[in-house]
């Protein structure tokens, strides 16, 4: 399977983390929803993207 790349937009702040909402395309599922990032890393960040890769056994 191919790596495919997510985008997601921040959605709302916590006391040590932040949520980012995934932006899914017209008539496609979303992949990963919403995923924490903690604010040590997210800092400030309005979006963010993940890549995922699933690996082969």
């Amino acid at each position: 399977m191919p790596e495919v790349t997510v985008k997601l937009v921040f959605e709302k702040e916590n006391k040590n983390s932040v949520r980012y909402k995934e932006v899914t395309e017209p008539g496609k599922a979303e992949v990963l929803g919403n995923i924490y990032l903690q604010k040590w890393l997210a800092g400030n960040a309005k979006s963010i993207e993940v890549s995922v890769k699933v690996a082969e056994d």
